[in-house]
Parts: C-alpha cells; sequence; structure tokens
C-alpha cells in the first residue's frame, strides 16, 4: 500500500511539474515589454470589403440625433448582414425625409441620408427599409386589386429617436481659453476607483501588470471622479483625458490611442453613463472636461476594419508603409508628391490603420461620432491627436461643423511639428498659409515647449538659450489669436519634465512660472506638480507612471499633504500657489503680453491688463546676474518701483538692484 501512495504522489508532482512547464511564461524582466511572450505582433495586409457572414458588432450609426440642429442633414450607417439589399428607404414622419440610399462595396453596410424640416420636435420615429424590387406597402392590396396586385412586406423596421436638444443649457458656457489651467490626466495611470473592471474577461487583452509600461494598470473614470477634490484644490479648472473610447486590442492599447469601437468607452475605464457622470460632476467643481479624438488612425480590430466598408476607407499600400513623420511636405512649395503622401497617407504602425478621410461616408461618421459625444455628454472640448496626418479638408469641415453646431466649444490640435511657419500654417482665421480656412483655433504649442526647454538647458547666444523663446514669440504675428494654443511643459509622449530638467528644483520652478505666466493655455501633466520622473521609450511610455495613492495597493498617497517628500511639497505648494493667483488675475488670463529683448542673458516680460501689471524675470544664464538697470522698461513700469514676488512669496520687493539665481524666473506682481 506504501508503495502504491508513494508512486500516486509521484504521478501527481510529475504531472503538476508537467502542467508547469506546459504553460508558457507571460512576462519576462523587462519593464517595456510590449507583449505577452509568444504572443504575436500584428502583421500588415491587404484589406478586402468583401462581408463578414457574421457581422459582431451590428448597429446603427449614430444611435440617435438631436432635434434643432443647425445643420439639418444626417446621415445613419446602418451595419447589418446584407444590410445593402434594402434601396427604398422611408420614414414615418411627414417632417423627417429621405435624401439618398447609398452603399459601398461592402452588402453589410448601408448609407441613409436624412433631413430634419424645420419645426420638427423631438420624437421617436421609424426607418422603414424595402428589399430590392420590393414596393413599398400602402395596404392590403393595391388600389385597382388587380390579380398582379398583392401585399408587399416591408422587410425591416428600425427605430430611431430624436432628443430635445440641450441648448437651452448653454447660456453660461464659457469657451477653453487662457482662463483656464489644463491637467493631463492618462486614465489608465491615475487613480483606479472601481477594481472590478480591472479585467475584463471578454475583450482581447486580459493582462493586468503595473511593473509593465505597456501593459494595463487598472486606473479608471470611477477615480478620476475620487480625485476631483484634489484636483479642484490645485486650481486645474480643465482635465483632458488620453482617449477612453474603446481600445479592444491584443495588446498596448492602455493609452487610447487605438480605438476600436467610436461609441462606446472602454470598458476598464467605466461605461458611457460613468463618463456622462463624471462630465456632471467636473462641472460641479467649475472643472471642464476634454475629449482626445483622433481622426488619422483606428485600432485593426474595429469592426470597420474587420469588415471594411470599402476598399477608400483606408489607405493601403502593397507592403507595410510607414509615415515619415515629415509635416512640412504639406507647405512645401517645392515638396514632392511622392513626399506628400508618404507624409499623409503612411502608417504609424502595423495595427494602425490609417484612416482616409476624403471617403465622404467615413468624413461623415467621424464628425457626427465626435458631435453626438459632446451633445450627449456635455463635454467641454477637444484635443485632436495627429492632427497634421488628417486630410486638411476634412479637418477644416470638422471644425466648422463642430463649432457650427457647439459655439461654445474649445479644439485644440496636436501639431508635433518643428517652427512656427509650420506650426502656425494648420490654424485657422486670417487665411494666410493655407487655400481654404482650417478653421482650428489653436494647437499644442510646441514650439515654446521647444523654446523653454532650451532657455533652461543653454546658455544665451544670439538666438539660442533664452532668446529661443524671445524669437519664438516674434512670431506670433502668424496666428489670429496665438492666446488660443496650449502651451506645456512635458505630456504623455515626452520625458517627464522634472527628468529632463535633471531634477533641478530651480530650473522646475522657473518652468513651471513660465508656463503660468506665458501668453496661451498652460496645461500641467499629471504628477508634474509633484516632480514625477521618467524617460525612454518611443513616445515616452517611461514617463507614463502611476500616481502614488490612487490605486488600493499603494503604500504612499501623493494625493495627501502627509506623505510627501520636503521636495513633492514644495513642488506642489509653489504649482498651487501660482494657480491659484492666475485664475483670479486678468493680467495672466486675459492681459497683454510685452516682451523686451534679452539683454545680457536676461528676459523680461510683463503681462498687463486694465490696473494690472505683472512682471517677469528670466534669468537664462548658469550663474547669478543682478538687473539693475530698469529704464529700459519703463513704457511698462511706469511709476511701480516695488512688487509681491509671487515665486519667492515675498511682498515688498524693491524692483532695482533685483538679484536673480542662475536660472532663475521670479514673478513680480506690481505695486505703486
Amino acid at each position: 500500500m506504501k508503495s502504491s501512495v508513494t508512486s500516486l504522489l509521484l504521478l501527481a508532482f510529475v504531472l503538476a511539474a508537467t502542467a508547469c512547464v506546459a504553460q508558457d511564461p507571460i512576462y519576462n524582466d523587462d519593464p517595456m515589454q510590449e507583449r505577452a511572450l509568444g504572443q504575436a505582433e500584428s502583421e500588415y495586409h491587404i484589406r478586402q470589403p468583401t462581408g463578414l457572414d457574421e457581422p459582431k458588432d451590428a448597429g446603427v450609426f449614430p444611435p440617435n440625433w438631436w432635434a434643432g440642429m443647425k445643420d439639418p442633414r444626417l446621415e445613419v450607417m446602418i451595419y447589418e448582414k446584407n444590410i445593402a439589399q434594402y434601396n427604398d428607404v422611408t420614414t414615418n414622419n411627414d417632417g423627417i425625409t429621405v435624401e439618398y440610399v447609398k452603399r459601398e462595396a461592402n452588402p453589410n453596410y448601408l448609407f441613409v441620408g436624412l433631413r430634419v424640416g424645420p419645426g420638427v420636435q423631438p420624437c421617436a420615429f421609424q426607418l422603414n427599409l424595402a428589399s430590392r424590387g420590393r414596393a413599398r406597402k400602402t395596404g392590403a392590396l393595391e388600389a385597382d386589386g388587380g390579380a398582379k396586385n398583392h401585399p408587399v412586406l416591408i422587410r425591416k423596421y428600425i427605430e430611431y429617436e430624436l432628443l430635445p436638444h440641450p441648448r437651452k443649457n448653454w447660456a453660461k458656457r464659457q469657451q477653453l481659453s487662457a482662463k483656464d489651467l489644463i491637467y493631463l490626466i492618462m486614465p489608465d495611470r491615475f487613480a483606479n476607483g472601481d477594481p472590478t473592471n480591472d479585467v475584463v474577461p471578454s475583450m482581447n487583452e486580459t493582462h493586468l501588470n503595473r511593473q509593465k509600461f505597456f501593459f494595463r494598470h487598472g486606473g479608471d473614470l470611477q477615480g478620476i471622479i475620487d480625485k476631483l477634490a484634489y484636483l479642484e484644490d490645485l486650481g486645474v479648472t480643465a482635465l483632458w483625458l488620453n482617449p477612453v473610447l474603446e481600445n479592444n486590442q491584443p495588446y498596448a492599447s492602455y493609452h487610447g490611442y487605438a480605438v476600436t469601437d467610436h461609441y462606446h468607452i472602454d470598458r476598464r475605464f467605466g461605461t458611457n453613463e460613468k463618463y456622462r457622470e463624471l462630465v456632471s460632476k467636473a462641472h460641479a467643481k467649475g472643472i471642464k472636461i476634454i475629449m482626445d479624438v483622433i481622426f488619422n488612425h483606428v485600432g485593426d480590430e474595429h469592426y470597420l476594419m474587420r469588415d471594411l466598408p470599402g476598399y477608400d476607407w483606408i489607405h493601403q499600400w502593397p507592403e507595410y508603409t510607414k509615415t515619415t513623420y515629415r509635416a512640412p511636405t504639406l507647405l512645401d512649395p517645392n515638396a514632392s508628391e511622392y513626399d506628400r503622401k508618404l507624409m499623409t497617407d503612411g502608417w504609424f504602425d502595423k495595427h494602425m490603420p490609417d484612416l482616409n478621410q476624403q471617403n465622404p461616408h467615413l468624413a461623415n461618421y467621424l464628425i457626427q461620432n465626435s458631435i453626438w459625444w459632446t451633445l450627449w455628454s456635455d463635454q467641454d472640448a477637444f484635443r485632436i491627436d495627429t492632427y497634421a496626418y488628417a486630410d486638411g479638408a476634412f479637418a477644416a469641415e470638422w471644425n466648422r461643423r463642430l463649432l457650427q453646431e457647439i459655439p461654445h466649444l474649445g479644439i485644440f490640435g496636436e501639431t508635433w511639428v518643428h517652427g512656427p511657419g509650420v506650426q502656425a500654417w494648420f490654424t485657422g482665421g486670417r487665411n494666410i498659409h493655407q487655400d481654404f480656412d482650417t478653421n482650428l483655433p489653436g494647437v499644442t504649442d510646441f514650439q515654446l515647449y521647444y523654446a523653454i526647454q532650451e532657455a533652461l538647458g543653454k546658455d544665451p547666444g544670439w538666438t539660442e538659450g533664452v532668446n529661443r523663446i524671445y524669437y519664438t514669440l516674434a512670431q506670433d504675428y502668424l496666428y489670429e489669436d496665438p492666446t488660443k494654443n496650449v502651451v506645456f511643459l512635458d505630456n504623455h509622449d515626452l520625458s517627464r519634465l522634472f527628468t529632463a530638467l535633471g531634477e533641478d528644483i530651480m530650473k522646475m520652478r522657473s518652468a513651471l512660472a513660465l508656463l503660468m505666466t506665458m501668453r496661451g493655455i498652460p496645461m500641467l501633466s499629471y504628477g508634474t506638480e509633484l516632480g514625477f520622473t521618467g524617460a525612454g521609450g518611443a513616445f515616452g511610455e517611461a514617463g507614463r507612471v502611476d500616481f502614488p495613492g490612487g490605486f488600493p495597493e499603494d503604500e504612499t498617497n501623493l494625493f495627501e499633504a502627509t506623505d510627501r517628500t520636503a521636495t513633492q511639497a514644495q513642488l506642489h505648494d509653489y504649482v498651487k500657489r501660482m494657480a491659484k493667483f492666475r485664475l483670479k488675475s486678468n493680467a495672466l488670463t486675459v492681459g497683454k503680453l510685452v516682451q523686451f529683448v534679452p539683454r545680457d542673458g536676461v528676459y523680461v516680460y510683463f503681462r498687463q491688463q486694465a490696473d494690472e501689471t505683472v512682471m517677469v524675470v528670466f534669468n537664462g544664464n548658469s550663474t547669478p546676474a543682478t538687473l539693475a538697470d530698469l529704464a529700459t522698461y519703463q513704457e511698462m513700469l511706469g511709476g511701480f518701483r516695488k512688487g509681491y514676488d509671487l515665486t519667492r512669496d515675498v511682498k515688498n520687493v524693491e524692483l532695482a538692484e533685483m538679484e536673480l539665481w542662475a536660472k532663475e524666473v521670479r514673478v513680480l506682481v506690481l505695486e505703486h
């Protein structure tokens, strides 16, 4: 008996060991591991619009609309197996007419153009679809009752709804402006308010690992809701969230830029209703919500890619072809068409098909989706990702349509380019750059980002160091309104500011002072106020760190003052003081900017509105300096001789013989 038991135990051990060996490991020791071990990388292939036998995401898009829109036109996309056989579409509402019925090569799509007549009230109505060759049913029999006449069955009824327009709630809405302080949040890395949605078994990626930068960490919308009080106390008035729409990709989609469903929030972040709750609760604290949208590409698991409507919905190449990222080719009068095409039609990645917005149905789909989210959720603004890579005429029409329907909407586009002339070419207004008005109010001001980084990292030269800020701002004439540009010091694609500045506290304070006093809309990345660090990866992935205290298992909670180090406390309090002052300062929010050419490496500019004047002095040298001669600045100083030093938090500071440490910025609120 003993021998039998021993044999059974040995057999069990061998089976268990075999099972362990058979189960492939998921992780390696590299924190930059992109996907699970053994998981195949996405492969590029030509897509054909042949039509899936069993579409999994069938539906009607947009799922509803609103009465009283400025533009009475609406294109409804119906996605269902062989829906294109229905060529006869009517409505049961006399005020809503069908202007056209169109199909693409894929028989699973049908596009119905509707016109909502004037005076049509909110209502539910039907789209009545008859199959090809059938007549509409008008009664049990045809009127003349002949033998050839028989009932004609309408094959499909689709219920649709026009909701009451929310316009009546917009009377006091203010557009995103220089009065705001934007706070950028990567939802997966900020706070986990609902651990039950960390892993959704039915989705393509089910790995959660906070030690890996490319894997999901568990942050969600509830976590952001839970921290709104922290953000309000910091002085934040607008939240820009990296994309929160569904990214049901097999790997590395935590960032949100590979959308697979345009009408649903990713279930690991929450639900559509949770997003609307976030907007409502943020508004209650005076905080706007900015949605991040991408028109250039989608994830290859999007139903539009798995069941491509038409061959020309994406830019297809014989083999995988990557974009050159060379935006100047779009405006270069000497550029080759070859280079222009590579820039706009090349792909970002093999798993991110490049969209062709010149297809009118795709253009309508994207425009209507953004209108839908804004009216449905009551959000305030959009940041447009990879703005330079989408079709320019489409982007201009998107901007026009969105501002037509929602006049208070804020919009700024990402223009990660080099040179003020290249950056300004994408903005709208005076129509001096393109052959059409782009209608784009503002951009992410990478030129000021480069200038500030250089000013803090290099000593002054004729155009270098601190002088680069002067030269950059001197080209503000290129914009109709440069105050609508978003000014920043780092973001989710860049090294963390504290790391980029060598963890130098003085440089960090100076950078933040410039951010808070410069023209434009300031933007702060999550955790910059606490000196978060990180660098590395093609798009700054190593800087996408978790916010300590945002996750249930965290031992340190930096949302609470008691857990902060002395450095973290100093930076947090500094940002809070600057942000709170800026919030109530007309000079820093709506005041004019007057700058003086840097002298001996010392750069001085003023912000002024009515009787409020703020003086900013930046020592761009790597050695201490003294501002001795005030005669140069008399046109702005007038009778001012002293002021409150906001940066050092010192009152009654004499302006003459002002001493500055190396790379120090001092902000003085002038007083008589």
